[in-house]
């Protein structure tokens, strides 16, 4: 059976047209099962309906018209169950549903198995037989793996607007595509698509002015790919042996291929295709085709295939001439995988929003977009990018939705929402000058993350008491090389000197995870357990101390500087790296003559057993500070770039809250202080609980500052303290979320977790 489906998914995946693939599979179903008769509905949300949409079987003319509704008949009680129904005599079952005239009066035997795709039920596929023999469980279970493989196929065809219920010929684009939200807010403007370079899959189809201008670049990248390729084997046949050194002669001879390059120059000529355009179609089908075979070793080529395609596309892209992208004022960023150069590119004031078919709430893009203070949306599906350059949308960070081409009525009910948000934030610029401080007096300090320059003066202007992150491993992925210690100098040094006499908290380099440097890559199965933060840095100390001497050296005459290390997990890791900061610190003052003083040195505490030893901790350094994004995926056990678990990432869990709990009492029973820098210190719906925990200092995004602020001038200690210990013992993070937005709402809070003021 394993076979049979893997043979079928193979087929299946080998059509492009959507409508052909899903009659493909139910035509492979019945042939598998020996069955007579197999059908696939899908759900219709608009006619709130399962629509079917391929059989074998029962009557093709009722194929995209015959329908169940929602609520009714056997489909849809496997929808809601979410679970195999499997019958015999299935007529005669009490939510059994005639559908007119497709004829399954015919058949007795029924075995139906939900399509779901990340808890979303799509439609189902249904099988049926005449007589009284029920399908068997092996049966079952291979139509259940089936359904898991095509809910892919079908959220992918969703994503792309090839998901159409009625006859239209031709595919348009989704009305909404939706996504984890990461960074609230509302948007409106027009989507620039960025897209990734050397990839295939997302090359547009376009065609070309001046075809023998397209045929000359591809010439030239051809030349250009046979001498890369004979380099890399020339450099590589001292280290293999003759039999891996032939993979090199066979691309020599792909390169020479009359059936691949033949055809990419008639698609240049003929079809009037740009040369990347035409690479790759030529590549990708050819990489459909190896995947299609019997034979194990022809299928492996298919990657051999996609390879030499990508190498072909990276020499047309670095001739390309219309490279540079030009950024509407209203830009909205959308790619299937966004980097944080690409935010960096768009001219400043012009970035609305950001999309990704990637990442989820706290990857890295997302954390950077929140500082940036424009809405975002994680996680997207399978998004229609070669369709999607210049459409008008509207991004709702809220609730993760990006709605395409809209009509006068949602625009118009979005366009008063941002107005609404406008008005908010101007109606709390008052607050700018005011102390955090809770109706009886209690003070607590908000100081912004930051790793670009460009934030330090929104910082500023939002009445930031100080720095509490600042992330310096953003100036290390702008450049193509380790920077060296004059240069990363004058960049502590400006920030220093913009914010003297408050406080600059500097983390050291933290890479590894989801943050890597091009020149200085950390390949790794598991990366967030492996080699990141202060692992390197002590690993590599010649790094470590070139900082370190940067950032003593920028102190000089400001002496507001504080020190922070990232990922600590024991007390080894702070006597070492605090044994090289100080030995750093005695050459600059005692070799150099340096007037500096020793600045404090604090601890991120962000796994959990830094946790469970934050008052140990907190013996041996200055201060502590919660880097709560990582502290959540590590206690939850849920990869923060996850899509597939995203929902399960929660800042507010239980667990998480008592965690926070033991760490500020901890530091406090030692005389420390106690921060928090992860995204939970920007989020509104956390603000009241870490107040009551006892945090000393929150560090936020710039742009959200004056929103806390409202939230902690709104409520007294008392009441934070009662909220803080009802929280406490409920079961889950949804509980709490609910309870902590009603209390908010009671507060004439609630334009802070939702679109609009009301």
């Amino acid at each position: 059976m394993l076979k049979l489906l893997r043979q079928i998914l193979e087929e299946v995946t080998a059509v492009e047209d959507f409508r052909l693939a899903l009659n493909l599979v139910v035509k492979r179903v019945v042939e598998a099962l020996d069955t007579e008769a197999c059908s696939i509905f899908l759900y219709d949300e608009s006619k709130e309906a399962f629509v079917l949409m391929a059989t074998e079987g029962l009557s093709q003319d009722a194929v995209g018209k015959a329908h169940v509704p929602l609520g009714q008949g056997l489909i849809s009680k496997v929808a809601e169950k979410e679970r195999p129904l499997n019958l015999i005599n299935a007529s005669e079952h009490p939510d059994y549903y005639v559908i007119p005239g497709v004829g399954e009066q015919n058949y007795d035997a029924y075995l139906a198995v939900p399509i779901q795709f990340r808890r979303r039920v799509l439609g189902t596929i249904v099988v049926e037989h005449s007589g009284n023999t029920p399908y068997t469980a092996a049966e079952e279970a291979f139509l259940l793996t089936l359904a898991t493989q095509l809910a892919v196929l079908i959220a992918q065809a969703e994503g792309k607007g090839l998901l159409v219920f009625t006859d239209e010929a031709v595919p348009t684009l989704p009305e909404v595509l939706r996504g984890i939200p990461s960074a609230s807010g509302v948007a409106i403007g027009e989507i620039r698509v960025v897209y990734p370079r050397s990839d295939l899959e997302v090359v547009p189809v376009q065609q070309s002015k001046n075809p023998e201008r397209e045929l000359e670049l591809f010439e030239d990248a051809l030349e250009q790919t046979r001498n890369e390729v004979r380099i890399l084997s020339k450099r590589m046949s001292k280290n293999v042996s003759e039999e891996e050194q032939s993979l090199f002669e066979a691309y020599i001879k792909m390169l020479d291929s009359k059936t691949l390059i033949e055809a990419v120059r008639t698609m240049i000529t003929d079809e009037k295709l740009t040369a990347q355009s035409s690479v790759a179609q030529v590549f990708l089908d050819h990489v459909r085709q190896f995947l299609s075979m019997d034979n194990q070793y022809m299928q492996d080529r298919a990657a051999d295939v996609e390879d030499l395609g990508r190498r072909l596309l990276a020499h047309l892209q670095e001739d390309d001439e219309e490279s540079s992208t030009v950024y509407p004022d209203d830009t909205i960023l959308i790619s299937n995988e966004i980097f944080p150069g690409n935010l960096a590119e768009v001219p400043q004031g012009q970035l609305v929003a950001v999309v990704s078919g990637s990442g989820s709430v706290n990857s890295h893009v997302a954390i950077l977009a929140r500082a940036l203070g424009v809405p975002s949306v994680m996680g997207v599906s399978d998004i229609p990018l070669s369709k999607l350059n210049g459409v008008k949308a509207i991004v709702d960070g809220y609730l993760g939705q990006i709605y395409l081409n809209p009509n006068k009525e949602t625009l118009a009910e979005f366009e008063a929402l941002a107005k609404e948000e406008q008005e908010l934030d101007e109606d709390l610029e008052p607050l700018q000058d005011l102390p955090a401080e809770t109706e009886d007096g209690h003070r607590i300090s908000l100081y912004v993350n930051t790793g670009l320059m460009a934030d330090v003066g929104r910082a500023i202007t939002a009445g930031a008491e100080g720095i509490g992150l600042y992330r310096t491993e953003v100036p290390f992925m702008t450049r193509d090389r380790f920077p060296s210690s004059d240069e990363q100098m004058v960049i502590y040094r400006q920030l220093l000197g913009v914010f003297a006499p408050r406080p600059v908290i500097i983390r050291s380099l933290d890479i590894g995870g989801d943050k890597s440097l091009p020149y200085f890559p950390i390949k790794e199965d598991n990366p967030f357990l492996g080699w990141r933060g202060i692992r390197v840095l002590l690993e590599h100390p010649e790094i470590f101390l070139t900082q370190i001497r940067a950032m003593l050296r920028a102190n000089e005459g400001y002496n507001n500087l504080k020190i922070m290390l990232p990922m600590i997990t024991d007390l080894l890791e702070v006597e070492e790296a605090t044994h090289l900061i100080k030995k750093t610190y005695d050459e600059l003052v005692k070799e150099e003559g340096l007037d500096i003083k020793m600045p404090e040195i604090g601890i991120m505490v962000e796994v959990p057993s830094a946790a469970y030893e934050a008052r140990n901790l907190a013996q041996r350094v200055d201060f502590l500070s919660v880097g709560s994004n990582d502290l959540t995926q590590y206690i939850l056990a849920v990869d923060r770039n996850n899509p597939r678990v995203a929902h399960l990432y929660d800042a507010l869990h239980p667990a998480v809250l008592k965690a926070l709990k033991h760490i500020v009492d901890g530091a406090h029973e030692e005389g420390k202080s106690v921060s928090i820098c992860g995204e939970m210190a920007s989020d509104p719906m956390a603000t009241v609980l870490l107040l009551a925990m006892g945090f000393d200092i929150l560090s936020l995004n710039a742009p959200v500052l004056s929103r806390v602020k409202w939230v902690i001038r709104k409520f007294t200690m008392s009441r934070a303290r009662k909220l803080l210990s009802d929280v406490l013992v409920m079961k889950s993070a949804g509980e709490i979320r609910r309870y902590i937005e009603f209390a908010l709402e009671e507060e004439g809070l609630g334009g802070l977790i939702r679109a609009g003021r009301h």
